[in-house]
């Protein structure tokens, strides 16, 4: 019967989360964490490995979660589905191993299987498994449940296994590599001490570190030290990777510490209710009203007061709020957590502790009735469809940034991060006016936000309001004169005025702020280049490539700057290694018109006709490749193909000269 459970969860699982693989990775963190982080996309190697436990990456420290990122590179490539599909699996290994310790901590198979039935498919999942970023959430849940399911065989153990006790603390520090929010573990462990455990209250089944005689708690607390030093280093390391990130806005501790009971009601409200569900949910504006905080911190106090009250008759309800509680701590205030106020993945596993609550009060409910197991079935089966089916619709969100960032500004009150990313997602499709609008709003909610300001400066200078972009820039200079986005576009700014020398002070110091900062590098190279300076063009575009590898424009840039200086081996080199990660059609075909014209002059001819063909066959508008693919085609005598691609030059382009010569010596004319 168990087996067969297993198999149901795992099916739920996909049936609630597999069109997941049909989504992209979205403009919140993916970036940083996978797609342009050159070390997650270069794979699994040692010195990368190594690199994931010396360094922190967007802000955390996870290792072991940037190395299943690399392996998914290794994998999958950039191929989000692979991505999604490692979610996934990650979250179904992880609710069936829910499952297998709850029953070994319990002896209850089927309230065990509906307590991960819920954890597995509840709406507020869909974050943690959706989001390609989430994978610190999974991996580091997977660790959590193999740690009960050790501690479970450590616990009821007749005597004491040195072993059994190592290997529960090893899974717990691995499961801090994965996600610091662990660090509440040493808690819960105590929590099932006290149930289902019934430790506390009874004398141990065997002493540990040579305990003696001493009463039980102080036993059961001496044996959680080594978890609790576990924590607290894992405390100091999260600390100090938040030290080096920047935020956007500061918030101070009294205003989170004022919102923590109004966090926590919401996150009661929204595990019995899961509607209007959005990726981050931002700080009241003007703080926290005092008057709703007190009714929430009162509520709070009283539903804790009776469960304790009831802890003799009802001790799995003291055990379940408790565990809420005590997990959410990490993230419902103390430590700022960027601009958010909360996030549906932070309810990941202490959402488990109200499923214990609910499941177990459910079955004492009912117990009497002689209709118990209908009854129960029933709730059940009505539960798990309704979450399945509101977690299959609210994925739906997740399928590109776009729909993710407009649902929601639609679900949320003055987000400013959600209007600042959807107006990223409109600058990088083009939507120039639309992003600006956005920005706009995002400034009006958060005048101060430096990145907002910085963004909008970039979109105005794209959109050719250079003036309007470097006022916008400069207030962002004000807030944050250490913000090295703001040089880079600052540069940009400058260089649409036709100030190259004066932009090349701007991205060298945006390069000096963040010396891994690729797109500066690669703008200054584009600076000096300008200024004719293509030896120092080029050893920028060499360090620009060397940070991000998998950036096709920048393997693209190097290649025409080593073809302007007629190393044509080095340009085939990265023309080929921009082909290898450009997914755009049009800025492809450009790349294979390139590669073919630096063929043709190794004397690659038939290689060259290759990528020539090719570059057309991916843009029939792209003048250039008609004019060299007719080129090719002259050569080989084939004279009427060779017309026809060159009349389409001149069709595209009208006053295309080489065209026009070309077909004057092929003895036609436009008229013809």
């Amino acid at each position: 019967m168990a087996t067969a459970l297993c198999i149901l969860l795992a099916g739920i699982v996909w049936i609630a989360f597999g069109e997941t693989v049909h989504h992209e990775f979205v403009n919140y963190d993916d970036g940083s964490y996978v797609y342009t982080n050159p070390r997650i996309i270069s794979g699994l190697t040692l010195d990368n490995v190594r690199w994931a436990f010396t360094h922190f990456r967007a802000g955390n420290w996870q290792p072991l979660t940037a190395i299943s990122h690399m392996l998914d590179c290794r994998l999958y490539g950039l191929q989000p589905w692979g991505h999604h599909l490692s979610n996934i699996l990650l979250h179904a290994a992880t609710v069936i191993l829910l499952l297998l310790a709850l029953w070994r901590l319990t002896d209850n198979l089927w309230a065990s299987a509906f307590v991960a039935a819920l954890f597995a498919i509840h709406p507020l999942r869909v974050e943690p498994v959706a989001w390609v970023s989430g994978r610190g959430d999974v991996l580091s849940g997977l660790f959590f449940m193999l740690t009960l399911l050790a501690y479970a065989r450590y616990a009821r153990s007749d005597r004491f296994f040195a072993g059994r006790y190592a290997t529960v603390l090893i899974l717990f520090a691995l499961g801090l590599m994965c996600k610091s929010t662990l660090v509440t573990v040493p808690f819960v462990l105590l929590l099932l001490d006290y149930w289902p455990l019934g430790r506390v209250s009874a004398r141990p089944a065997h002493r540990t570190f040579g305990a003696g005689e001493w009463p039980v708690v102080r036993v059961l607390l001496l044996e959680k030290i080594p978890f609790f030093a576990l924590s607290v280093a894992s405390c100091v390391a999260a600390i100090l990777a938040r030290e080096v990130t920047p935020r956007e806005v500061d918030h101070a501790f009294a205003e989170r510490a004022g919102n923590a009971a109004l966090f926590y009601v919401a996150y009661l409200g929204q595990i019995i209710y899961p509607a209007h569900l959005a990726v981050l949910y931002p700080y009241p504006k003007g703080g926290p009203n005092v008057a709703v905080a007190a009714i929430a911190l009162l509520l709070l106090l009283i539903i804790s007061v009776v469960l304790f009250r009831w802890r003799r008759t009802y001790p799995f309800a003291l055990t379940g709020w408790l565990w809420f509680l005590g997990m959410l701590v990490p993230m419902i205030g103390p430590v700022q957590i960027g601009s958010i106020a909360r996030a549906d993945r932070y309810t990941y596993l202490p959402g488990i502790g109200l499923y214990i609550l609910g499941t177990w009060g459910a079955m004492e409910l009912f117990k009497s009735s002689d209709y118990k197991r209908e009854i129960l079935l029933v709730v059940a089966l009505l539960i798990t469809g309704a979450f399945i089916t509101r977690s299959y619709f609210q994925i739906a969100y997740w399928q590109d940034s776009e729909t993710l960032w407009r649902h929601t500004v639609d679900v949320t009150h003055d987000n400013f991060i959600a209007q600042n990313n959807l107006g990223g997602t409109l600058l990088e499709k083009e939507d120039i006016n639309e992003a600006i609008t956005h920005y706009k709003q995002a400034l009006e909610i958060q005048p101060d936000a430096v990145q907002v300001q910085s963004n909008l400066g970039n979109a105005l200078v794209r959109a050719g309001e250079v003036d309007e972009a470097i006022l916008h820039l400069q207030k962002a200079l004000q807030i944050d004169p250490a913000y090295a986005e703001t040089y880079n576009f600052f540069g940009n700014a400058l260089m649409k005025k036709g100030q190259a020398a004066e932009a090349v002070r701007y991205y060298q110091k945006a390069v000096e702020l963040d010396t891994s900062y690729a797109d500066a590098r690669n703008n200054l190279a584009v600076a000096f280049l300008r200024s004719g300076d293509f030896k120092q063009a080029i050893a920028h575009y060499k360090q620009a490539v060397a940070i991000n590898p998998g950036s096709a424009e920048m393997q693209y840039n190097l290649g025409n700057a080593l073809a302007r200086e007629g190393d044509w081996p080095g340009a085939i080199a990265c023309y080929e290694a921009a082909l290898s990660t450009e997914r755009d059609s049009v800025r492809a075909a450009k790349v294979r018109n390139n590669l073919g014209g630096a063929l043709e002059k190794i004397g690659k001819s038939d290689e060259a006709f290759e990528q020539f063909t090719k570059a057309v066959q991916m843009n029939g508008s792209y003048p250039e490749a008609h004019f060299n693919l007719a080129r090719m085609l002259a050569q080989q005598g084939r004279r009427d193909e060779a017309v026809v691609h060159l009349k389409e030059a001149l069709r595209l382009r009208p006053g295309y000269e080489q065209a026009r010569k070309q077909l004057h010596e092929l003895g036609m004319t436009m008229v013809e």
